[in-house]
């Protein structure tokens, strides 16, 4: 009989599992075919040390990761990494392991504003249960060292020509003050269809106008950026 997956708070006796996670996190971006910034093996570890990541196991096997990272003087804090093991996938566990990481961000850092960049729908639906928004990236840290961490991402170039204002990825912000009264609501699922267009306009332009030049990639962004904003604000 399978083994029942568990999520647990990480820690030392998890440092064992640093390999398969990174591995796991590079083989999902391949697939994928989307960017995804390198995650460097110590820091991976330090985060389980200090108890700043939620694993998934099933047994002694891996079944997931995430983990949360603070910037900007502990003013906003980031769930990162967040990954499913392939036979693992299509239970609802990433939206389990999410939960988990952003109650631990809540209870870390109380008063910081959470965030992430994804490119993923799977992930947007769930930060949109959780009580994300979608924001533009202005709205998010503005510490060099989050953004110095973009670098290795294949989609580098686009953040590079429109001035760190846009990308292929989506920025999405929970708010604790605007957020903490309201009552958890399923997203409608007209607004899901609306993240699933907003997806491929972004890719539209970024990837096709991109070839176009500065000028023309970082105005049709904005264009199409601020038509997308209107469905959530």
């Amino acid at each position: 009989m399978e083994n029942e997956v568990t999520i647990h708070i990480a820690s030392e006796k998890h440092l064992a599992y640093v390999d398969v996670i990174l591995h796991t996190i590079a083989e999902a971006a391949k697939v994928r075919g989307t960017g995804i910034a390198k995650r460097n093996p110590e820091y991976v570890k330090l985060k389980i040390v200090e108890g700043k990541a939620i694993i998934a196991l099933a047994g002694d096997v891996f079944a997931g990761f995430c983990y949360i990272e603070s910037w900007g003087h502990d003013k906003f804090v980031a769930n990162s990494g967040l990954i499913v093991a392939d036979q693992f996938r299509g239970r609802g566990l990433a939206r389990d392991i999410k939960r988990h990481a952003f109650e631990l961000s809540k209870v870390r850092y109380p008063h910081a504003k959470i965030f992430g960049l994804t490119t993923g729908l799977a992930v947007m639906k769930i930060n949109s249960e959780l009580g994300y928004k979608p924001v533009t990236f202005s709205e998010l840290t503005d510490d060099e060292q989050f953004w110095k961490g973009c670098q290795s991402c294949v989609n580098y170039d686009i953040l590079l020509r429109t001035n760190r204002k846009h990308c292929l990825c989506t920025g999405m912000l929970y708010d604790p003050e605007k957020e903490e009264k309201k009552k958890a609501q399923p997203l409608p699922q007209k607004k899901l269809k609306v993240y699933e267009r907003w997806l491929q306009f972004k890719r539209f332009v970024f990837l096709k106008n991109g070839k176009k030049g500065n000028g023309g990639s970082a105005g049709a962004g904005k264009n199409i950026f601020q038509r997308l904003m209107a469905f959530f604000l």
